[in-house]
């Protein structure tokens, strides 16, 4: 009787450490599973997001100008398929045509007198002084968005946060303060383009050595691409600051 418990508990010994190896295979297959999966995503997600976007500013862009065109000069009157981004074709040699119109004698002289229209109307001037300091700001190549990076205790000491200085405080605020200060812009995570606008003594700054794209970059990703692996890829692909 002895015996025939001790086969019996040989037995479900060994049939509980195969059934335990065999949970052990299964869950580091999963495991391995779930890790491709994520690959998976993290490699595929990012390209299809951005084709899947550039295919609808496409789409809309050429509905758009397509709307815009007269009848007589639509392409799809005269051709026997339809183009894909000629829209976007179109509104590109229609802005540059712009551009030299606006930048000759007598584009100037329109351009001007626009803005006087615009900025005598209350709201709409307001809004119209807004967009046009942002677009210059960001696509004139006369001037740089932000000088440089800076690190910063904000919002209270022993809390540091990354900005973006745009210039040296100036006007009404500097004689205010009466202390040399600097214009810096805090970022959001993850969209940079919002955020807000603090003066902070040049004193309290310590001014960094990645570049503004490094750090733009490094706000977007919440911290996951590090300032030298953003340079390391800028430097890559042959850009400069």
């Amino acid at each position: 009787m002895d015996n025939q418990e001790k086969i019996k508990t040989r037995a479900l010994n060994i049939k509980r450490i195969r059934l335990e190896r065999e949970r052990a295979v299964f869950m580091k297959l999963g495991a391995k599973l779930r890790a491709y999966f994520f690959t998976g995503i993290l490699v595929t997600a990012p390209v299809m997001i951005t084709f899947y976007v550039a295919y609808k500013v496409i789409m809309f862009t050429d509905m758009s100008v397509n709307r815009l065109l007269p009848p007589q000069f639509k392409p799809d009157n005269f051709l026997p398929f339809t183009i894909p981004g000629l829209g976007i074709i179109i509104l590109v040699a229609v802005l540059i045509l712009i551009g030299m119109f606006a930048a000759g004698f007598l584009g100037k002289f329109f351009l001007r007198l626009g803005e006087w229209i615009l900025y005598k109307m209350p709201f709409i001037s307001s809004i119209y002084s807004v967009l046009k300091q942002i677009f210059e700001t960001f696509l004139s190549n006369k001037s740089n968005a932000f000088k440089r990076v800076v690190l910063l205790e904000y919002p209270r000491k022993g809390i540091w946060i990354l900005g973006f200085v745009s210039t040296d405080t100036d006007g009404e605020v500097k004689s205010l303060l009466k202390e040399e200060m600097i214009n810096v812009f805090i970022p959001t995570t993850p969209n940079p383009t919002s955020g807000f606008l603090i003066f902070v003594p040049k004193s309290d700054t310590i001014p960094l050595e990645m570049s503004v794209e490094a750090g733009i970059k490094f706000v977007i990703s919440g911290g996951i691409v590090s300032p030298d692996e953003a340079d390391r890829l800028r430097r890559k692909h042959g850009k400069k600051d």
